[in-house]
């Protein structure tokens, strides 16, 4: 998924984002969330590994509406499988241990 980012910054945000990390960790089907950032463009995002397509595009469909909610927009996402034995070899993060 990838955003606008806002710059508001100060620790009201940082508690926001620990908040708002906090319930997607307990998102059904997700595995892992690595958050990203490009500061200087002015967006904000990340790559996630759901158990299913299906866990993905529901929590893409409520998140895509909770940061619109909030005047952030458009969001925008892509959808891949990955691929388990390249991905092993270079040491992609596939498992949740």
């Amino acid at each position: 998924m990838d955003f606008p980012a806002r710059r508001d910054g100060g620790p009201e945000q940082a508690a926001a984002m620990r908040a708002l990390a906090e319930s997607i960790a307990v998102e059904p089907g997700l595995i892992w969330k690595i958050w990203t950032q490009d500061v200087p463009g002015g967006r904000a995002g990340g790559i996630y590994l759901f158990a299913s397509r299906a866990a993905a595009e529901a929590y893409h469909a409520m998140h895509a509406a909770r940061l619109e909610r909030q005047g952030i927009g458009p969001i925008t996402a892509t959808y891949r499988t990955a691929v388990a034995g390249l991905s092993a070899l270079t040491r992609g993060p596939l498992s949740i241990t």
